[in-house]
């Protein structure tokens, strides 16, 4: 069965809708929105008569149309309960029961990144972060608050690292965030010299080392067993600003390039539609 339809009734009325509220503080007489959303006359009056009639536009005395008070109400109750988490909860959900590992929603507050919610596949036992906690924006994992920024301010961000990034992981680090903005996620990896065995993250983050657990690759390559750690992709705001990410941990063992890709591929739809929701515009994923 196809993918329904939606009514051109309803279409129309989206469209008078959506340009009143692309014009704030404006409003518009019959014949403007005539012209602009290129309706008939007889229709464009009947929708806009049906409109004032529930409250959604309001007719002023100069037979001026402008949004109306039951539209306003809907959205202010929208902005107090609509929750990006709610969105993202059965997306969480999915990821970490497809591929059975853990998915967490990190925002970032000031310097430090925060776990807000998680999901953790019912068969899985390893590394995970608790919701609340709260760890060290440092380099790996922190690169992704910084790769759609100027590359200035993430070279300055490196700079102040402690202790100081080397001029290897700095570049690494650079590559990494390249990497990012063109397939809108990063793919963690264990680092060889990391040596002894694994900590949880909030002690992991906090730690002033040079030699992370994880590394972030700069390229992948299909026929290639990576020793995968994490996989993280971006959710964003209407500013083009990045809102929250989701991270994807757990991975045991080595994953071949081909399905770190499809698994990228999952969680980046996932992200698409989490920030379509915010941002009421359709982002497709990298």
């Amino acid at each position: 069965m196809g993918m329904a339809r939606s009514s051109p009734g309803v279409q129309r009325v989206a469209a008078i809708l959506n340009f009143i509220v692309d014009h704030p503080g404006q409003a518009f007489t019959l014949t403007d929105l005539v012209k602009a959303l290129r309706l008939s006359r007889a229709t464009c009056h009947a929708l806009l008569t049906g409109l004032v009639d529930v409250g959604y536009l309001y007719r002023t005395s100069d037979k001026n149309y402008m949004l109306g008070p039951s539209l306003a109400s809907i959205g202010r109750i929208a902005l107090q309960h609509a929750s990006p988490l709610q969105v993202a909860q059965p997306e969480m959900r999915a990821l970490a029961d497809e591929f059975d590992v853990f998915c967490a929603a990190y925002f970032r507050e000031g310097e430090d990144i925060v776990v807000r919610d998680r999901a953790a596949s019912a068969s899985h036992v390893g590394w995970s972060t608790p919701t609340g906690a709260r760890l060290k924006l440092r380099a790996p994992f922190g690169s992704i608050f910084y790769a759609w920024r100027p590359e200035a301010e993430a070279k300055a961000w490196l700079d102040a690292a402690e202790p100081p990034a080397t001029p290897e992981h700095r570049e690494s680090m650079l590559q990494g965030m390249r990497f990012l903005r063109e397939h809108g996620y990063s793919v963690h990896t264990r680092n060889p010299r990391a040596v002894g065995a694994e900590r949880p993250p909030e002690q992991v983050f906090r730690e002033e080392s040079s030699i992370f657990p994880a590394v972030l690759l700069p390229k992948l390559e299909d026929g290639v067993d990576y020793p995968l750690i994490s996989i993280i992709a971006p959710v964003f705001e209407l500013r083009g600003q990045i809102a929250f990410v989701l991270g994807l941990s757990g991975f045991t063992g080595v994953t071949q390039g081909t399905e770190i890709k499809r698994i990228a591929q999952r969680l980046t739809s996932a992200c698409a539609r989490i920030s379509t929701f915010i941002t009421g515009q359709s982002r497709s994923p990298s």
